[in-house]
């Protein structure tokens, strides 16, 4: 048993932003009530541009905090006052883009394929080494379970121009998964083929862990016969390997660099725990620093009190 138990740890809490406080401090404005008029689609015009340009070249970073902020503007018209105010910003059409994709990821029919279309293509001509504007169309054809031959024609734009993207590779994953426009064994192929060639650390390692888990909670799901055997799935080969590499890997101080690491983190938690690995999990939970992400937790019942009981199983241990 822990000798200090739980005490003196993080109080959990769900941070979008996870680790990367300026853009925390830009999400919680965003979601303050606007007030009307130029001079607050101004303001909130330069703090967003001005987080998302600090990480330019860093695209897994400017992924990563384009995708929370847009989120926390889906409710406001924010996103369409500014890029009818600056139509040649490459930076205002891609948010206006992205915070279609959390329309969409709401309610697919908010949105129309050819406006997105067009908004990427726009942002593209002006930044033509910017992946963020395909990855935001990427994630809209998803959505609206657009052809293949569109998705692939989109994902290639992407990793032509970032290889190891975090949202493209998972967007792929769902939209081939059988749940979306694919199949079992599409989704394994496309997990297989990835893993053969990307480098352990990259911001896309979280793939495969999350692709097992989705396996998990479908035949979970599912009911029957396959969903009592689920007890067995984390000591299944694959599931119980991909589990044990990102374990062995992703505990080494300093392993994990990208922008949603903790979520990754969170990820291997979650996993952990379901295989009932208790006490590896504990480490992991120490890792997190109390930052809860909705997905995997989510999947069974309010991700914090699903996170806070077993943070505190695993520690006391």
């Amino acid at each position: 048993m822990s000798l200090f138990g739980t005490r003196g740890l993080t109080r959990p809490r769900l941070r979008p932003e996870l680790d990367d406080e300026p853009l925390g401090k830009i999400r919680k404005q965003l979601e303050t009530s606007p007030v009307p008029g130029a001079p607050d689609v101004d303001f909130r015009a330069a703090q967003v541009s001005r987080v998302l340009r600090d990480a330019e070249g860093d695209w897994d970073r400017c992924t990563h905090r384009i995708s929370v902020l847009a989120e926390s503007a889906v409710h406001s018209r924010f996103s369409h006052s500014w890029s009818h105010r600056q139509p040649k910003d490459p930076v205002a059409l891609s948010f206006r883009l992205w915070v279609d994709l959390s329309r969409a990821c709401m309610d697919p029919t908010a949105v129309e394929a050819r406006s997105s279309i067009d908004l990427c293509l726009r942002a593209a001509r002006l930044r033509q080494d910017d992946p963020i504007p395909w990855v935001g169309l990427l994630g809209i054809l998803r959505m609206l379970r657009s052809h293949s031959h569109d998705m692939f024609a989109v994902w290639n734009e992407v990793t032509s121009r970032d290889a190891w993207n975090r949202e493209a590779h998972l967007h792929m994953l769902g939209y081939l998964s059988p749940d979306e426009c694919g199949s079992s064994a599409q989704m394994l192929d496309f997990l297989d083929g990835r893993r053969i060639r990307m480098p352990a650390d990259s911001p896309a390692t979280g793939v495969e862990l999350a692709g097992v888990i989705g396996c998990h909670q479908r035949t979970l799901s599912g009911g029957g016969v396959n969903a009592k055997l689920t007890r067995h799935w984390w000591s299944q080969s694959s599931a119980a390997a991909t589990l044990e590499r990102s374990f062995t890997l992703w505990t080494r101080p300093g392993f994990l660099r990208h922008a949603a690491a903790l979520a990754d983190l969170n990820a291997l938690a979650y996993g952990l725990v379901q295989a009932y690995r208790l006490s590896d999990s504990a480490k992991v939970f120490r890792m997190t620093g109390g930052t809860v992400t909705r997905w995997p937790w989510g999947l069974a019942g309010d991700p914090l009190q699903q996170y806070s009981y077993w943070r505190n199983r695993a520690l006391r241990r």
